[in-house]
C-alpha cells in the first residue's frame, strides 16, 4: 500500500509484494517493471512476489528518488512480541543488564570480579564467544547480567544482547577511549530504548584519562551527570575491584527509577538466549524468563520447537525447580533446537505446545515461499559476471548463536563483487558424514566445511581426506574469517603488475636486427638495470617491447644508469623495430602477484 507525504511516497511491505502491486505503487506499467527485472537477469511474471530487499534494489536501479519503503508489521520479535501490558498484580523484578563494549576493554573481567567466577580462561583467545547469563545479589537484591561478545564478528549476538535487557553497561577502557564497538554498543542500546550506564574501566593503568574518555563519550551523545547530562559514568577497575560496588549501586538506582515489574500469575514466557546439542542430554537451551514462573515438567514452545522441561539448572549448574522473571536458566527437553532469540511460551499440555510450534513453522514457511525472488538472488545476478568465482561453505558450530555470527561475518567479507559466497548448509554439532557427502557432491566448486568449536571424529576426517573435502576447524572467530578470506583470494588467481622504473631519451642507434638493438642515450628519470623490460615509443606510438640484456657506462659494463647519466644498452627483441634518435625508452618490471581482497 502506498501513501503520499508531500513529494515522498511511502510503500509499506509486509514481507513481500507482487510485481503488479509494486508497479502500481510506483506508477509504472507492469511491462516496464518486468523489463527492468529482465535486464537484471530475473524472468518475472505479473504475479511473482518480490521480497522487501529486492523491491528496494529495483527502486534504486530505476533511480526513483522520492519513494521510501517501510516494513509493515515487522517490528522485532524481541522488542515487540516480548512486551505485554502489565496487570495491576505485577511485581518488582530484577533488572536485566547487558554488558557491552569494545573488544579487550574488560567486560568479562569485570563480570569475573563481580561473580568471583573465572570465565576468561575458558574462552578461546580470551574473548567471549557466546552470550552468557549470570545472576548475583547486591544489598539483598538480584541483578541479572548478560555477558556479550566483544569481537566485531559477533555483532548479531551483541544486538540480541541489547534487545534482551533493561540496562546496558557500556565498558570503555580509560587508557584506550571510544572505539568502533563502543559506538556500536551505544547505538544498539539506544535502538532498544535501554538505559545506559558507562563503566570507565582500567583506571588502574598508566595512561588512564577519565575526563578525556568522558569528553569522547559526550561527542557520541552520552552526557555525564557531572556535566549536566543524564548518563551515570562510574570509573572502575575490573582488575582491582575499585568502585564495582558503586557500579552495582548505580544499576539498582536506575532499576528503581524505571520501576521494573513483571506478571507472575501468567503462563511462563521469555526468550531463548542460546541453544546447543549435548551427547546424552539432547537439546540444551539457555532461557531468560521474562514473565510467569517456569517450572520443571511444564510444556513450552519456542519458534518451531517444543518440548517438556525435563531439567533446569541455574547459571552455576545447580538444579532449580522454578525460574521467576529476569532469571536465566539452562533447560533440557526441547525436541529440536529453538533458534537464538526465539520467544518461548508455556502451554497447558503437549498437544497445545506442538500446535503452536507447527503454526509458527507453517507461517515461517509461507512467508519464505511468498518471496519468490529474494535480494540474495537478485544481487548475485546483478553483481556476478558469468566467469565470477563461487566459494561454497558449510558452517557447523557448537551453538546456534555462533553459527549465525560466523555466517553473518563471512557475508561481510568484501569480495568486490568478484566472488560469490554460497552458504550450502549450516548446523549445530560435530561435523558429520552427511556434511562431507554434501561437500563432496560439489567438489568442482571447492566446498569447504568450516567448524567452529566443534569436533571432527577420526572416521569423518578420514572420509573427508578420501573424498578431497577440506575441513577447517577453529576456536577463534577471526582465525576462521582469515582462512576464508585467504581461500577466496586463492580463487582470484594472479594478476600482472607493472612497475615503472625509469625513462631514457635515445641519442644514438648503433645496430638494429630482428633479435637485438644496441643504442645509447640519456636517462631522464628513474634507474636502468639489466634484466628489466623496455617499451619502445616513437612519439605516442608504441613500437614494441624488449628485454634489457646489458648496460654500459663509458663503454664499460655497468650495474645501472641513474637519472641524467648517459650510457648504452643492448635490448633483446622478438621482432625488428626501427628505433630512431629522439625516441623514448620506458623501463618497467612486470610480475605476477597474488590478488587480494
Amino acid at each position: 500500500m502506498a501513501e503520499n507525504s508531500d513529494a515522498e511516497k511511502v510503500i509499506r511491505i509486509a514481507g513481500s509484494i507482487t510485481v503488479d502491486e509494486l508497479a502500481q505503487a510506483l506508477g509504472l506499467s507492469v511491462t516496464a517493471l518486468i523489463g527492468e527485472l529482465f535486464k537484471n537477469g530475473i524472468v518475472a511474471t505479473i504475479n511473482q512476489r518480490l521480497d522487501f530487499e529486492t523491491a528496494q534494489i529495483m527502486i534504486d536501479e530505476l533511480g526513483i528518488a522520492n519513494v521510501r519503503l517501510e516494513r509493515k508489521n515487522t517490528a522485532s520479535k524481541l522488542a515487540e512480541e516480548g512486551r505485554r501490558e502489565l496487570s495491576k498484580d505485577a511485581v518488582a523484578r530484577p533488572p536485566v543488564v547487558a554488558v557491552m563494549g569494545h573488544v579487550d576493554h574488560g567486560k568479562t573481567t569485570l563480570l569475573d570480579n563481580l561473580l568471583n567466577k573465572k570465565t576468561v580462561e575458558t574462552e578461546a583467545g580470551g574473548i567471549t564467544q557466546h552470550i552468557s547469563a549470570y545472576q548475583l545479589e547486591h544489598d539483598g537484591r538480584k541483578i541479572t547480567f548478560l555477558d556479550t561478545p566483544g569481537h566485531e564478528a559477533f555483532a548479531a549476538i551483541r544486538q540480541h544482547g541489547a534487545m534482551l535487557r533493561d540496562i546496558v553497561v557500556n565498558v570503555v577502557a580509560a587508557d584506550d577511549g571510544v572505539k568502533p564497538q563502543t559506538v556500536e554498543a551505544i547505538k544498539f542500546a539506544q535502538g532498544a530504548n535501554a538505559k545506559i550506564i558507562v563503566a570507565i574501566n582500567k583506571i588502574d593503568r598508566e595512561g588512564a584519562d577519565v575526563p578525556r574518555t568522558m569528553a569522547d563519550l559526550s561527542t557520541h551523545g552520552l552526557q555525564p551527570e557531572e556535566w549536566g547530562g543524564e548518563i551515570i559514568m562510574i570509573p572502575v577497575s575490573a582488575k582491582t575491584g575499585e568502585n564495582l560496588e558503586k557500579l552495582l549501586d548505580a544499576i539498582l538506582l536506575v532499576a528503581d527509577v524505571e520501576e521494573l515489574k513483571a506478571d507472575v500469575e501468567i503462563p511462563a514466557e521469555g526468550l531463548v538466549i542460546e541453544s546447543h546439542m549435548e551427547t546424552g542430554k539432547g537439546s540444551v537451551v539457555n532461557l531468560l524468563v521474562t514473565g510467569g514462573e517456569l517450572k520443571v515438567g511444564e510444556f513450552v514452545a519456542a519458534g518451531s520447537s517444543y518440548g517438556k522441561i525435563r531439567t533446569m539448572l541455574d547459571f552455576r549448574g545447580r538444579p532449580k525447580g522454578k525460574a521467576t522473571p529476569s532469571t536465566p536458566v539452562t533447560v533440557t527437553g526441547f525436541k529440536e533446537l529453538p533458534n537464538f532469540g526465539d520467544r518461548f511460551m508455556e502451554y497447558p499440555d503437549e498437544k497445545s505446545a506442538r500446535r503452536a510450534a507447527l503454526m509458527y513453522a507453517q507461517n515461517a514457511q509461507n512467508e519464505a515461499m511468498s518471496a519468490n525472488v529474494t535480494s540474495t538472488d537478485l544481487l548475485r545476478m546483478m553483481n556476478t559476471e558469468d566467469n565470477a568465482k563461487v566459494f561454497n561453505v558449510i558452517v557447523k558450530g557448537d551453538v546456534l548463536g555462533s553459527v549465525t555470527s560466523v555466517v553473518d561475518s563471512l557475508k561481510m567479507i568484501d569480495t568486490k563483487g568478484e566472488i560469490t559466497l554460497n552458504v550450502v548448509a549450516t548446523g549445530v554439532g560435530d561435523i558429520t558424514e552427511n556434511d562431507v557427502y554434501m561437500a563432496a557432491g560439489d567438489t568442482a566448486d571447492n566446498t569447504v566445511i568450516y567448524g567452529f568449536n566443534v569436533g571432527v571424529p577420526t572416521n569423518i576426517a578420514k572420509l573427508a581426506a578420501r573424498d578431497g573435502v577440506a575441513i577447517r576447524n577453529y576456536k577463534v572467530i577471526y582465525e576462521l574469517l582469515d582462512d576464508a578470506r585467504a581461500a577466496m583470494e586463492d580463487l582470484l588467481g594472479e594478476e600482472i603488475v607493472e612497475t615503472e622504473l625509469g625513462e631514457m631519451k635515445v641519442m644514438g642507434v648503433f645496430r638494429v636486427t630482428k633479435t637485438e638493438i644496441i643504442a645509447g642515450g640519456q636517462m631522464l628519470r628513474g634507474k636502468l638495470i639489466p634484466g628489466i623490460l623496455a617499451r619502445l615509443k616513437h612519439g605516442s606510438t608504441v613500437l614494441g617491447e624488449a628485454e634489457v640484456e646489458s648496460v654500459q657506462k663509458e663503454r664499460i659494463d655497468a650495474k645501472e644508469l641513474i637519472e641524467n647519466e648517459v650510457g648504452g644498452l643492448a635490448l633483446k627483441t622478438e621482432k625488428k623495430m626501427n628505433l630512431e634518435v629522439g625516441d623514448r625508452l620506458e623501463f618497467f618490471s612486470r610480475e605476477k602477484k597474488k590478488r587480494t581482497l
